[in-house]
């Protein structure tokens, strides 16, 4: 097993999240005029996007680009072709996102200039951003992490069946100075532009007179997506999010009227609607996230729930997340079946190659986000509760480090993520995969089941023993010391592997279909 220091030490070629040669620099005299040309596509781009020919001129070399780079990384097996294929497809699937955003006149010109300026203005063109990765990889020996989760809030004003938060009336938070200070240095020490947030009910926070949207609206140079449960979008909120173009909502259903509502409460479903219509007619990019359990994982993805969101509700993206047997009155019974697991992976795959939609499974899709991205993995993500709590990831509720005390210690994020705890998850991410060491024909784990606490149980909660990072809560405590929990989830894990090897073997090693 490396350890910690050996993966910090990594040398850049050895690396597949390695820095990029610099190349030629992009002119001081020309950076104004591609920030000039940049915002000039921004203001154009609805009105032209809905011109047939011009959008398809604009998307489909992009996607060719993307086909003819597939087939070169799996010539020079850089990764297993599956993955390779995977991670394409995933990445059509955004390009005909756009299209069909811009076809149908559902992205607003606010929206589409920050995501032209945030994603490549700051990135590409100034190469600001890349350069503070750069000195982090210097420093680091990888990449740093690719956004931050942050939950600034325990309040929700729902009591979702099964939620993995707890939430609830509370009002446990994060407070102001410390949320901005955090949005601060992951763009000042990470290169960040992209932050999620999550809850509680984002929406519920409240600090010193300031909301998520002031937050928003105070970091124009970054995107923002909020998983929210959209009852407390009104006509206002939407208009801001509208006029400032820097947030997309993530709404959670668990399927159409009845299977939300009786998780989620009566009523709630038509609340979710008129969020939707709200947000549509203000043109904000909104997607769904949903919540497969064992009641409705064989319906979750009916072409009757995936046309009613995505085509007359006008979602552009969709999160499918498979119930994670933590928080309020947690049970293994809820878990989808193994067989219901594969029939997800199946049918999501589907909807991403056949029909072009965007619909990421935290768990299936694996293959097209190179494994776990927990623990500040490189690209990947950590995470910090209402209380200042981090940790690897929301679905692994175990904390070594409070914010809180970094700050007041003097420390920054950089000391957070390499804190022993998250270096040691991550040393397994990459252990387990091989991804570094990678060549045709050697070992490469099994990136249909990547997560750490959820497919490999009896591992994590060794590495949990090891380093007894905080419980963030009583039920994280209970899980973790539950003997017929650790049992359930080992047999859950063997299971899950009897009928995903076989495929991960013929599908991504070989590369059959």
């Amino acid at each position: 097993m490396a350890t910690q220091e050996t993966h910090q030490a990594v040398p850049a070629s050895s690396s597949v999240r390695t820095a990029a040669p610099a190349g030629r620099k992009v002119s001081r005299k020309r950076k104004p005029l591609a920030r000039r040309l940049i915002r000039f596509v921004a203001w154009l781009g609805p009105s032209i996007g809905r011109i047939g020919p011009v959008r398809r001129a604009l998307i489909n070399p992009w996607v060719k680009k993307m086909r003819v780079g597939a087939e070169r990384r799996i010539d020079a097996g850089v990764q297993p072709p599956g993955v390779i294929r995977d991670r394409t497809a995933m990445g059509v699937s955004i390009a005909r996102v756009v299209e069909r955003g811009l076809a149908e006149g559902r992205i607003g010109r606010p929206s589409l200039d920050r995501l032209l300026n945030t994603l490549i203005g700051d990135s590409l063109v100034t190469r600001g951003i890349s350069s503070v990765k750069d000195r982090f990889q210097a420093q680091y020996g990888c990449r740093p992490p690719g956004f931050l989760l942050i939950s600034p809030t325990k309040t929700c004003n729902l009591r979702c069946t099964g939620c993995y938060a707890d939430s609830g009336a509370t009002s446990e938070k994060l407070e102001w100075p410390i949320l901005s200070r955090m949005i601060r240095e992951a763009r000042e020490l990470w290169g960040l532009v992209f932050i999620v947030l999550s809850g509680g009910e984002p929406l519920a926070y409240r600090d010193a007179g300031k909301t998520v949207l002031d937050l928003v609206e105070e970091n124009r140079d970054m995107f923002f997506m909020m998983y929210t449960n959209g009852t407390l979008i009104t006509d206002e909120v939407a208009r801001r999010l509208g006029r400032d173009g820097n947030l997309i909502p993530a709404i959670s259903v668990e399927g159409l009227r009845e299977p939300t509502d009786k998780r989620r409460g009566a009523g709630v479903f038509d609340k979710v609607v008129a969020a939707m219509e709200r947000l549509r007619r203000e043109k904000v990019i909104f997607g769904v996230s949903m919540t497969a359990t064992r009641d409705n994982a064989d319906t979750l993805l009916s072409d009757e729930v995936i046309d009613f969101y995505f085509e007359k509700m006008g979602a552009l993206y969709g999160w499918l997340f498979h119930y994670m047997p933590m928080g309020r009155a947690f049970t293994l019974e809820m878990l989808p079946t193994p067989e219901q697991r594969l029939r997800i992976w199946q049918r999501s795959w589907q909807l991403v190659n056949d029909r072009g939609l965007f619909l990421a499974d935290f768990w299936n899709s694996g293959t097209a986000a190179n494994g776990c991205q927990s623990s500040g993995h490189p690209g990947g993500y950590l995470t910090v509760d209402w209380n200042g709590k981090v940790a690897p990831c929301v679905f692994v509720p175990y904390s070594p480090v409070n914010i809180h005390d970094v700050f007041a210690q003097g420390k920054n994020l950089n000391d957070v993520w390499a804190d022993p705890f998250f270096a040691r998850l991550r040393n397994w991410q990459w252990d387990y995969s091989n991804e570094l060491n990678f060549s045709k024909g050697s070992r490469h784990g099994n990136w249909t089941m990547p997560c750490p606490i959820r497919d490999h149980y009896a591992e994590f909660h060794k590495i949990l023993k090891e380093h007894s990072p905080e419980p963030i809560d009583e039920n994280a405590r209970a899980a973790m010391n539950d003997p017929e929990y650790h049992k359930g989830m080992v047999a859950y894990n063997m299971d899950v592997a009897r009928i995903f090897g076989p495929i991960w073997e013929k599908k991504y090693m070989r590369g059959e279909n």
